[in-house]
């Protein structure tokens, strides 16, 4: 029975789960002894293994003691990942593998110990597994993470990457930030906002940012543009479509490759072939100088304005939404 729960359980196993299967009290403090071959991990868990837990063991070693000791704990019906750390077994960038938020079906209340933060709950959510851990899904979790997090640039760069990694729309995300009653939070308000405008990055929260102290009009953001014959041309960060100007945001992480700067490139050839008008620039540069980032989307918006053949392209894609943004965070430092 014990190699059977080992088996399903990825090392693991509960107090209560080696005394159901007849192991005594003393066998486990023996065997949980330094030397033994199991191991304590967490008040009631143990790792049936001499050698360290790895990231799957550790979450999971989470639910199994948040989870009540008579229920499966696989079952997720007690007792669910959530936050940063279940978006990270996704490997959704940036969101951080601790603490460990466990979602706990109330009246349950679990005390925290070491990185382990229980989240009683009378909203239970729908649950999933992300590699055996019984986990939230990347919707709740996006939004539990941003119920318990004060890094406003954070939370941007996490939210936006699930949205952008096509785990959930923006307006979905929306819905449940409101639904956990996390909407009101000044750096979940401006995340929010941004991901139902179109903004799918830090970068381009700064842009819109410096964008909207101006008298500069409104972009779309990320709208996808077409050619004439209905061929996908490019996604531009932002993109004025009366003018026929685009503002691309060229990170070295993203874009300094030989062969993503290449594409980089040919991208931007395709666009300027077809009358656009191209403003580059690297989220230091719209960090440390937005006055020539400014100047030189004034200069080719003023220019598209009074060109008599309008670019040879239609915008496809989000909308401006206006929404109030009585908070500017301050802006992560990136190169």
């Amino acid at each position: 029975m014990i190699t059977r729960i080992a088996q399903r359980q990825q090392n693991l196993a509960t107090y209560h789960q080696l005394r159901q299967a007849g192991i005594p009290s003393t066998t486990i403090s023996g065997r949980s002894r330094r030397g033994g071959p199991w191991q304590r991990l967490l008040p009631r868990v143990y790792l049936l293994q001499t050698g360290p837990p790895d990231t799957r063991q550790r979450a999971l070693s989470a639910v199994l003691y948040a989870a009540r000791p008579t229920t499966d704990p696989l079952s997720g019906s007690t007792a669910a990942l959530t936050g940063g750390a279940a978006l990270a077994l996704l490997g959704i960038r940036d969101a951080p593998p601790e603490p460990l938020d466990v979602l706990v079906r109330t009246p349950r209340s679990p005390a925290p110990t070491g990185r382990i933060r229980p989240c009683p709950t009378s909203r239970w959510p729908a649950t999933i597994h992300i590699s055996g851990v019984p986990s939230a899904r990347p919707i709740r979790a996006a939004a539990d993470f941003a119920a318990r997090t004060d890094d406003a640039d954070l939370v941007r760069s996490v939210l936006a990457n699930v949205v952008q990694g096509g785990w959930c729309h923006p307006h979905d995300l929306h819905a449940e930030l409101r639904a956990g009653r996390v909407h009101g939070r000044p750096p979940v308000r401006v995340a929010a906002a941004e991901l139902v405008a179109g903004v799918r990055s830090v970068a381009e929260g700064r842009a819109r940012d410096t964008l909207a102290a101006t008298d500069l009009p409104t972009p779309l953001w990320n709208a996808r543009l077409h050619g004439p014959d209905g061929a996908f041309l490019a996604s531009p960060d932002a993109y004025w479509p009366d003018e026929g100007v685009a503002l691309e945001i060229d990170s070295a992480e993203y874009h300094y490759t030989r062969d993503t700067w290449q594409a980089t490139l040919l991208r931007r050839l395709r666009l300027e072939s077809r009358g656009v008008l191209v403003a580059s620039t690297t989220p230091g540069i719209l960090r440390d100088r937005p006055t020539d980032v400014i100047a030189a989307l004034r200069a080719l918006l003023a220019l598209g304005a009074t060109r008599a053949t309008p670019p040879q392209v239609t915008a496809r894609g989000h909308a401006q939404l206006e929404l109030p943004l009585p908070y500017a965070p301050k802006a992560r430092e990136t190169v």
